[in-house]
């Protein structure tokens, strides 16, 4: 074979191997927030479900304790160096700009990193946002469920050159769950507190 030959069939392939990895994707994102075949075609997105958790005053929980109120859903860790930071920081200020209306929402932090994040180590990072954040862990078995039930990947990363010994890799989207903690909206990691304030408000 020349090698105008071989170079054509490389780029040949390559285009191949792009669109493929294109599809993935596109199937992946399509998956994720395909309806649930369990409504019978409704249109109900398949996240959320049930839960069993400690709450960072150390007390059990589970998703039935929040019934009737909003609920602002993140995962994330106390060890997380800007982004879980930053997204509980827009969403506190997005109960600030709710006014009186946040009294009809729960803002909660569900930890990917249960073996650092125990109830008193949640207890002080969650109030360092804003007085109405819950902290939410458990087993890594209990967390795993909740992670799966909201499409939630999280991943464990050794660091080499940290005290830290480890971080964890995770999605950042910020769910929007109805009083029956239902699926109604997400919100990217570059959503600012007045949309998400104003998108609250229309679901009230």
């Amino acid at each position: 074979m020349s090698n105008p030959q071989q170079r054509g069939l490389k780029r040949g392939l390559a285009i191949v191997a792009a669109l493929v990895v294109i599809g993935l994707g596109a199937f992946a994102a399509y998956n994720w927030l395909a309806p649930s075949k369990d409504e019978g075609g409704s249109g109900q997105v398949a996240i959320g479900g049930a839960f069993e958790l400690v709450d960072h005053n150390g007390r059990a929980v589970t998703d039935k304790d929040f019934a009737g109120r909003l609920m602002l859903i993140y995962f994330g860790f106390t060890h997380c160096p800007d982004i879980c930071p930053t997204g509980l920081q827009t969403i506190a200020m997005a109960m600030d700009e709710l006014g009186s209306a946040a009294d009809k929402v729960t803002p909660i932090l569900i930890t990917v990193d249960p073996e650092r994040d125990t109830p008193a180590v949640m207890k002080e990072y969650v109030e360092a946002f804003h007085e109405r954040l819950v902290g939410l862990t458990g087993t890594p078995e209990q967390i795993a469920k909740a992670a799966r039930a909201y499409r939630v990947y999280y991943q464990k990363v050794a660091l080499k050159d940290s005290s830290l010994g480890y971080s964890v890799d995770h999605s950042g989207f910020i769910y929007l769950m109805d009083g029956q903690g239902r699926y109604l909206s997400h919100f990217r990691h570059d959503a600012t507190p007045e949309q998400i304030a104003q998108r609250i408000k229309s679901k009230l």
